[in-house]
């Protein structure tokens, strides 16, 4: 009887350990335009904001997966961090001047 309670405390303390270290995060997946491999590390490397955990902008799909910590950002902010270096997403359009120094090869098809 003493090892069963003593697992199940095991059990109950890994998993209030774990929620507790992993909790507060959330993951968004939204389009942004671009074009190759300079696109990629441009997009992401502008998300090196305070509370972005994670960023991953797929060339062929368009798309980014954002996971970040909701008390220190969200959406509408790491939107605007990827506008600002002249990427267009679905919450905003990229600053003009940014998108005129973009690489040849980055300058996607404006809408």
């Amino acid at each position: 009887m003493k090892n069963i309670i003593l697992i199940i405390t095991i059990i109950l303390t890994t998993l209030f350990i774990t929620n507790a270290f992993a909790g507060g995060g959330q993951t968004e997946k939204f389009k942004v335009w671009g074009n190759c491999g300079m696109c990629k590390k441009t997009i992401e490397k502008s998300l090196k904001i305070d509370g972005v955990k994670k960023a991953s902008w797929d060339v062929k799909s368009k798309e980014i997966t954002v996971s970040f910590d909701p008390k220190k950002t969200n959406l509408k902010t790491i939107q605007s961090a990827i506008c600002a270096a002249g990427y267009d997403n679905d919450g905003c359009k990229g600053n003009d001047a940014a998108y005129e120094k973009l690489h040849s090869c980055c300058k996607y098809d404006r809408k």
